[in-house]
C-alpha cells in the first residue's frame, strides 16, 4: 500500500507541476481471466474506475491543439476469472481486486496538422493486489496447494484506442496483458498472468 500511495503522490506532483494539463475520471467494464491456470476457464465480468492526468508533450500554443500526451492513471480494478468444472459441479470463482497504475503515451491522429478525434494509447501498467478470494467447490484438488500463494505486485502492458466525443467525454476500448506470474507455485502449465479486455469512458473535470 505504501507503494500505491507513493505513486499517487507522484501522479499529483506531475499534474500540478505541468503548465497545461487536464484531470479526469475514468470508468470501464471488462472481462478478465488468469491465463494458464485452469483446464476449463471462463472470463469474469468486472469493472474499474479511477482518476487520470493528461499532460501535453508537444507545443500547445492553440487551445487543445496538442496531439501527444503523457497520461498517468490510478484505478481500482475488479479482476479474476471463473473456472467451469466438469459434470454438474458448481463453478469456481477467483475474484482478485487490484490497484492499477497504467502510464500511457496517448497519440491523436492529426491529418493536415489538425488534431482529430481518433486516438491510440499504450504504456506499462503496474498492479497491486488488495484482495483475493476463492469461491466454490474444490474440483481441482491437485492444484489447491499451488493456488494458496499469490503475488501481490505485478506488471504488464496496456493498449487501447478511442474516440473523442466532446470536449469533456471520450470512449475507448482497452486490452491489458500481464507479464508477471500470478501464482508463483503453479507448475501445471506455463506462466500464469492476468489479462483483460474492456470498454470505457473518460470524463474531463479540468481542461487546459
Amino acid at each position: 500500500m505504501k507503494r500505491v500511495l507513493g505513486l499517487l503522490f507522484l501522479f499529483c506532483v506531475a499534474a500540478v507541476s505541468a503548465q497545461d494539463f487536464k484531470i479526469g475520471v475514468t470508468a470501464n467494464i471488462h472481462k478478465s481471466s488468469i491465463v494458464n491456470i485452469h483446464d476449463v476457464s471462463k472470463p469474469a465480468w468486472g469493472g474499474g474506475f479511477g482518476v487520470f492526468g493528461e499532460i501535453p508533450l508537444v507545443n500547445n500554443d492553440i487551445f487543445d491543439s496538442a496531439w501527444l500526451y503523457l497520461v498517468p492513471q490510478i484505478e481500482y480494478s475488479m479482476q479474476g476469472e471463473n473456472a467451469e468444472p466438469y459434470a454438474n459441479q458448481p463453478k469456481q470463482q477467483f475474484p482478485n481486486h487490484y490497484i492499477g497504475v497504467p502510464i500511457y503515451i496517448k497519440y491523436f491522429f492529426h491529418p493536415n496538422g489538425w488534431k482529430g478525434p481518433l486516438f491510440v494509447m499504450a504504456g506499462p501498467r503496474a498492479e497491486f493486489l488488495i484482495s483475493h478470494d476463492r469461491k466454490g467447490p474444490e474440483v481441482y484438488p491437485q492444484f489447491v496447494d499451488q493456488e494458496q500463494k499469490i503475488n501481490s505486485v505485478g506488471f504488464g502492458l496496456s493498449v487501447g484506442a478511442g474516440l473523442k466525443l466532446s470536449d469533456k467525454l471520450e470512449a475507448f476500448v482497452r486490452f491489458d496483458r500481464g507479464f508477471s506470474k500470478i501464482y508463483p507455485d503453479y507448475t501445471h502449465k506455463s506462466t500464469t498472468y492476468n489479462r483483460l479486455l474492456g470498454v470505457g469512458i473518460n470524463y474531463y473535470i479540468k481542461s487546459e
